[in-house]
């Protein structure tokens, strides 16, 4: 869109007013269409390198804004011919509905992509809301600069006298000019969200402030952090019913494990009432544990395990280990740090740290905390659970599977040190119930089961998986999986490892989407599976008709991962 050709012989005045229609247009429909980048840069926790990841990861989101654009352009060519060997009449028809046209296109992009059904919608926090005006003044700001140059390129071919070929040209080049900034909508929310970072981080830190005078003023407060690259969730919500014999723990229902959710947890959940208090620590950059043991400096340090689980922002195995040995290094003097014996970074972590410390596990030496005849199966786990004082007593849990029982024992060791008796840890393993999306066992009722384990997916957790999905006799075994993410260099060789982890457990798989399914079926074939039982849908529903269609009853259905949207190809 441009100063539209037929307009170039009216007065200067009748000009600038079409100007200001254009800019209006222009921006209302670029503003209309930031709600989709908005939606990705909150998926992304408003950090914008992850959001440059997931535009490359999404550029068809942007591919059909080019069409709008070439319909403008072809639509002002014409009107410019006509203008110059028909009528100014003409050309201002055909220039009206052009830029009607462009309009209605555009917004019915963005129509389009509001009706899409989303995982998790935009959530329109106060702070989302003051992006979105930032954006708007962003995108009216660069419309009114697009139409200006517009203006200039137009007013300066008007003196060019008897000169078709030179008119056309301009009218080309001012079309796209002004029609661009809808092609760079997803730039204009990076900007937006640039201008945005420093008052932003001024209005976290006030936030953090308090949470951490609220924590200051709470010395009777006991402190526990958790973190590790997978069973973070699992192991908090395990630890607060064992910690419940005795305590009256604050356990946020929801995995508030970065710096404003913890922040939210302390200054809205907190209460009197409470004298433990789990905080769940994520990150996926380095120094991020240490940002968040500043807010709530833990007495109790529990890691869950090390992998390589958010490579891609960490850049490197390295990085991840010592991002998570952090939580050991906040301790004070009087602290103490639990460690799973896991035969490898863990351990090697538990060897490296000089403060006071436990270690834990199925099987080792020296450890402090163990357990003994692992029972695993489609009811859950039963062990002994044994102390290095010879102390031992017989537990049950819900849980599914082997690597469960790891949690379990790092929450024991715990508990232990902070006064609960073997009885007591027993009743409270007891009462842990499944967390939602993490291995949950569900009976629809239909004669066939539900593992749902879509909440995330990495190396360790896939073979846990198919751990579990093998204690099931005497079921027809399905996966249904979209693979890993956040892997890096390593993404596609891991999901080709997975593939080669589902081939001798599996009767069926489903893989959802293209770009992660090749990596995987090629593990499957290399390890023998078969490829009439290999079945690809392009998204979630879809993997969902193909199981409609094939289900019967004695089947097990294992949903491992689910993507957020950011990632749906």
């Amino acid at each position: 869109m441009t100063i539209i050709s037929s307009f170039l012989s009216l007065p200067f005045a009748a000009v600038v007013l079409y100007a200001a229609v254009l800019v209006a247009g222009v921006a209302y429909v670029t503003i209309r269409n930031t709600i989709r980048f908005l939606h990705l840069l909150q998926l992304d926790s408003y950090q914008c390198d992850g959001y440059l990841r997931t535009l490359k990861r999404n550029r068809a989101d942007v591919r059909p804004f080019y069409s709008v654009v070439l319909v403008a352009v072809v639509g002002e060519t014409i009107a410019c011919a006509l203008n110059i060997w028909v009528s100014v009449i003409a050309g201002c028809v055909v220039s009206a509905v052009t830029f009607a046209l462009y309009m209605a296109l555009g917004l019915e992009i963005a129509k389009q992509r509001r009706a899409q059904k989303q995982k998790k919608e935009l959530v329109w926090t106060e702070r989302m809301k003051r992006l979105y005006r930032c954006t708007r003044v962003v995108c009216v700001a660069v419309c009114a600069v697009c139409v200006g140059i517009a203006v200039l390129v137009c007013n300066a071919i008007i003196s060019i006298e008897d000169a078709p070929a030179a008119w056309l040209f301009g009218i080309l080049f001012s079309t796209v000019v002004a029609a661009w900034p809808l092609c760079m909508v997803h730039q204009w929310v990076r900007l937006a969200a640039r201008l945005r970072e420093k008052p932003e981080q001024k209005i976290n830190q006030r936030f953090i402030d308090d949470a951490k005078r609220i924590i200051q003023s709470r010395p009777d407060l006991k402190r526990i952090g958790i973190t590790g690259s997978y069973g973070k969730t699992s192991t908090k919500f395990i630890l607060g019913a064992i910690l419940k014999q005795k305590y009256h723990p604050l356990v946020p229902p929801a995995s508030y494990n970065t710096p404003m959710g913890i922040t939210r947890m302390v200054r809205e959940m907190l209460t009197d009432e409470n004298d433990v208090i789990i905080a769940e620590m994520g990150a996926r950059h380095t120094h991020e544990i240490a940002e968040l043991c500043e807010i709530i400096p833990p007495q109790y340090s529990l890691l869950t395990s090390v992998g390589n689980q958010h490579l891609e922002t960490f850049g490197s195995q390295e990085n991840i280990t010592n991002t998570k040995y952090e939580i050991m290094q906040a301790l004070g003097p009087d602290g103490i740090g639990f460690f799973p014996e896991d035969h490898g970074i863990c351990k090697q972590l538990y060897q490296r740290f000089t403060g006071n410390k436990r270690l834990f596990g199925i099987d080792g030496d020296d450890l402090d905390v163990w357990a003994e005849a692992i029972q695993t199966g489609p009811f859950g786990s039963s062990f002994d659970l044994v102390q290095k004082s010879g102390e031992r007593i017989a537990c049950t849990c819900k849980l599914l599977g082997r690597h469960n029982v790891m949690n379990v024992l790092g929450c024991a060791a715990v508990a232990l040190e902070m006064g609960l008796t073997m009885e007591q840890v027993a009743a409270g393993i007891a009462q842990a119930e499944p967390v939602e999306h993490r291995l949950q066992l569900i009976d629809p009722g239909t004669g066939s089961l539900v593992i749902d384990d879509a909440f995330n997916s990495n190396p360790t957790g896939t073979q846990a998986a198919m751990d579990v999905l093998a204690s099931f006799d005497g079921y027809r075994k399905i996966c249904i999986t979209p693979g890993m993410v956040e892997l890096g260099a390593e993404e596609e060789r891991e999901n080709e490892k997975f593939g080669a982890r589902m081939a001798p457990v599996c009767d069926i798989v489903i893989l959802v989407g293209k770009t992660r399914a090749v990596p995987m079926e090629r593990g499957l074939l290399q390890a023998g599976f078969d490829q009439k039982n290999i079945f690809i849908a392009e998204n979630l529903d879809d993997a969902s008709a193909i199981l409609a269609l094939l289900a019967r009853p004695r089947d097990v259905v294992l949903f491992e991962n689910d993507l957020p949207d950011h990632y749906e190809q």
